[in-house]
């Protein structure tokens, strides 16, 4: 199941580089439609995905999209969104940079947990490694390897007294990135401020909300925990490593991270990598579909294309109970039963169309141009194949194939409509 939020949530402040007051909206979206943020204060701005290809390397923050449509400094709010391990998610901002709030990526994952993780029908894509990978920058050395989770090693060496060299090791979950790692803050150097602000940067820093340090400690804050610069450091990286897109299952050695050495890793992973469709079990299915034993007739959903496709697969057991007096001595699988299951299929598509898809329910309403074209018996797997021909309001045409070891066993054409409950 893909993972969204189950209402709107806001946040407010000024950001960190420029300057600029922002409100930031978390919006719910649609199965499939992915992680893409929005610059409302513009006029016909197109939505810009969180994907690695779209990010542009910029001085000491993320930024996604070419000016005027872009957005800097996205990193927190990444972090937050993939350690929620959040699929589809509007971040709606009036203006060009999150609000930097205490320098940490807290506000943003407390506003996400408050508004509550939604599941929706759809396929996750996770992303395997097909080989070690290691790619220099500067001084930013990365290495990954393949694995069954993510999982972080991240190193950083500073000549203060404060700092010096640091290290983190971290499995990258929920309650980990809650524990010990939200709350870790930017940091920066007393030294640094004037040479920054000279080229437009830290316009709304403050000793508030980052960390500053001068030649012996810390400037009007106190620190969190001594190692917070390090776990600041790994925050960023997972903020800057959910441009990958996918669910990433790597393990991953970060000696001097920087979020332009972090995206240039992760254009190198995605090259490297081979994704995967996590496919939807029975359990999904049924926190979708209302049907149960025995009118339950589908297995396992292979792939979703929201909007366009979806395969799906039954099992055909002689435990069924309908072949117990369906041509007994000779079971054959009643054919109405092969459409309804190919309906139940579609009605997985479709629920992954509306939003709220708990309160609301799929009826077929037509069937049109149904073909058998052999039996189906015991021990045959069933594989239905859909396709969305035509969508108006909550109404919808698609055209289905069930198919048994690639041969064509039936099909049909159906008519749809999504009611509530």
């Amino acid at each position: 199941m893909r993972r969204t939020i189950a209402r709107p949530a806001a946040v407010t402040g000024v950001g960190l580089h420029l300057g600029v007051a922002c409100t930031l909206e978390f919006r719910p979206a649609a199965s499939g439609s992915g992680l893409v943020f929005q610059r409302r204060d513009l006029a016909g701005a197109v939505s810009i995905p969180a994907r690695a290809e779209h990010a542009v390397l910029t001085e000491r923050r993320t930024q996604l999209g070419q000016e005027p449509n872009a957005v800097h400094t996205v990193e927190h709010v990444l972090a937050a969104v993939h350690a929620l391990e959040l699929d589809d998610l509007v971040v709606s901002m009036d203006g060009p940079e999150p609000p930097i709030m205490d320098g940490s990526a807290g506000a943003f994952f407390e506003a996400l947990q408050g508004a509550g993780v939604l599941e929706q029908p759809g396929c996750v894509q996770v992303g395997r490694l097909t080989g070690p990978i290691r790619l220099v920058d500067g001084e930013s050395v990365y290495e990954a390897v393949a694995a069954e989770q993510l999982e972080l090693d991240v190193s950083i060496d500073f000549p203060h007294p404060l700092i010096g060299r640091q290290r983190y090791v971290s499995g990258v979950t929920t309650e980990r990135f809650a524990r010990d790692l939200a709350w870790a803050r930017t940091f920066g150097f007393v030294r640094e401020v004037e040479p920054l602000r000279a080229r437009g940067l830290i316009k709304g820093a403050s000793t508030q909300n980052a960390v500053v340090l001068d030649d012996t400690g810390v400037v009007e804050n106190t620190l969190r925990s001594p190692d917070e610069f390090v776990r600041h450091k790994m925050m960023d990286c997972v903020g800057d490593l959910a441009l990958a897109g996918v669910r990433l299952k790597a393990r991953i050695v970060a000696h001097k991270p920087s979020h332009r050495g972090t995206v240039l890793f992760v254009r190198a992973l995605q090259a490297s990598m081979k994704q995967e469709t996590q496919v939807l079990g029975i359990e999904e299915i049924m926190k979708v579909l209302p049907h149960r034993y025995p009118f339950l007739l589908i297995d396992r959903v292979l792939e979703i294309e929201p909007n366009k496709r979806i395969v799906g697969i039954k099992n055909v057991t002689i435990n069924e109970p309908f072949f117990q007096g369906h041509f007994p001595g000779h079971p054959i699988m009643p054919g109405v039963l092969i459409v309804e299951a190919m309906a139940q299929v579609g009605g997985m598509l479709l629920m992954g169309t509306v939003p709220d898809p708990g309160s609301k329910v799929v009826y077929f309403t037509s069937l049109n141009n149904v073909k058998w074209r052999r039996p189906v018996k015991p021990g045959d797997q069933l594989r239905f194949e859909l396709d969305l021909l035509q969508v108006r309001g909550m109404m919808c045409k698609m055209n289905g194939v069930a198919k048994v070891d690639g041969e064509l066993v039936c099909e049909a054409e159906l008519g749809a409509m999504v009611r509530d409950k």
